[in-house]
């Protein structure tokens, strides 16, 4: 299965958050993803094989208990099938960054420290 299909699945992507977190036991990644999408433990279960088979999520077993873990192999693919469209939006970022410094700057200047005349 290509990435984006992987990530085109907003269960799985979500799995992938939780998993960026922090690695997760498949029974808390039930709960949270089975409430928030109202899946069966089944569904939930299949999206998990679906990013274990697509390298996306390795597991271990812990006694009764599998672990998930995220991979990031398959998402530098991404990264770097999206390299040559970042100029579309990387010059919007970097103007953003400089209006959030100016605005910052100015905020420092407008609430410097004042100088009380009887001090001088």
């Amino acid at each position: 299965m290509h990435a984006f299909d992987v990530l085109g699945d907003p269960v799985r992507r979500r799995i992938l958050e939780l998993l960026a977190g922090d690695e997760r036991s498949a029974g808390e990644v039930v709960r949270v993803v089975g409430d928030e999408f109202g899946i069966s433990q089944p569904a939930v279960s299949q999206h998990l094989k679906v990013l274990r088979e697509s390298g996306f999520a390795g597991v271990r077993v812990e006694g009764a208990r599998r672990v998930y873990t995220l991979d990031t192999t398959p998402l530098r693919g991404v990264d770097e099938w999206l390299d040559p469209f970042r100029r579309f939006w990387e010059p919007r970022l970097d103007a953003l960054a400089t209006e959030i410094a100016r605005g910052k700057k100015a905020r420092r200047e407008s609430t410097g420290p004042s100088r009380s005349t009887e001090e001088e």
